[in-house]
């Protein structure tokens, strides 16, 4: 069986603010170290039956990056949904608030 590890590795300032993040992955096609400004990372609970979440990001990140970077995660989930499941609708529904958020942030 194939094995695949993701490892991320945070540096926190005095206040444990993440000040860099950097990861890498056993598939990566460019070994090593990257940094990166912002991450998330969801993970199913099957017996709570809930989402456990983490979001870390670096006090670099900018507003506007970051809300293009959900904008985007949202547009993820709505593929994988519709890849995943077939519901057409809610990854229909997805794309449309991903639409609107994209028109907000053109204002």
């Amino acid at each position: 069986m194939k094995k695949s590890k993701i490892n991320f590795t945070v540096e926190l300032d005095h206040n444990n603010v993440p000040d860099k993040i950097h990861w890498e992955a056993t598939d990566n096609p460019d070994p090593g170290l990257a940094e990166t400004k912002a991450i998330s990372v969801a993970l199913w609970d099957h017996m709570q039956k809930n989402t456990l979440r983490i979001d870390l990001w670096t006090k670099e990140m900018p507003v506007d990056e970051m809300k293009r970077f959900y904008i985007d995660c949202i547009g993820g989930i709505s593929q994988n949904l519709l890849n995943a499941t077939g519901d057409e609708f809610m990854s229909t529904e997805i794309n449309d608030l991903c639409d609107r958020l994209v028109k907000h942030l053109k204002k």
